[in-house]
């Protein structure tokens, strides 16, 4: 067993929430810009319904995965970094991971709540989600903005996130990235 990784479960879990959270903001990116107006033009009505549907459901789904990483998070000690980082390093490191974490779990929580807010229903596969809060149109898109707003959050942080992780591969050659890497 490698003591410098983690394991492959959390490996895995990273890689797979990695690649939903770009579909989702890809498919937010295109929901919000376009409006369910401007994409049912663009695409029809069949189509727009469902870019919806599946981008709500893997919304969810993201928040299940946050919610099984941390739960992963507390069962496993985080490998060392060797060599150490910098104190510098640490706190960066700290403070973007702290700060994804929060924001994935934060962006389909504000998603689900601005559905219903607007009086949609939450769809996660073919179950229908309870709406958690009553119809406010004013409030959905209140929460719809902070759920937008915080897709450009997210993406800065991944940004931020990806180009530690080429400095530390490409410039400091440490090894940071295999605590991660799949294989």
């Amino acid at each position: 067993m490698d003591t410098l990784r983690y394991n492959y479960a959390q490996r895995l879990l990273l890689w797979l929430i990695a690649l939903l959270v770009l579909g989702l903001l890809a498919v937010g990116s295109l929901l919000g810009t376009l409006g369910f107006e401007g994409l049912k033009g663009l695409v029809g009505l069949e189509m727009t319904n469902q870019l919806y549907g599946y981008h709500k459901t893997f919304g969810i789904l993201l928040l299940a995965l946050m919610v099984l990483r941390l739960v992963l998070k507390r069962l496993f000690r985080s490998p060392p970094y060797q060599p150490p980082l910098t104190g510098l390093e640490r706190a960066a490191s700290l403070t973007v991971h702290s700060l994804l974490y929060v924001a994935l779990i934060l962006m389909p929580v504000l998603g689900w709540l601005g559905t219903a807010a607007g009086g949609f229903p939450m769809q996660f596969f073919d179950l229908t989600l309870p709406g958690l809060i009553p119809e406010d149109k004013e409030l959905s898109k209140t929460l719809f903005g902070l759920h937008g707003i915080l897709g450009g959050v997210i993406l800065g942080l991944i940004l931020i996130h990806v180009g530690a992780a080429i400095y530390h591969w490409r410039i400091k050659r440490d090894g940071v990235l295999r605590r991660m890497s799949l294989f």
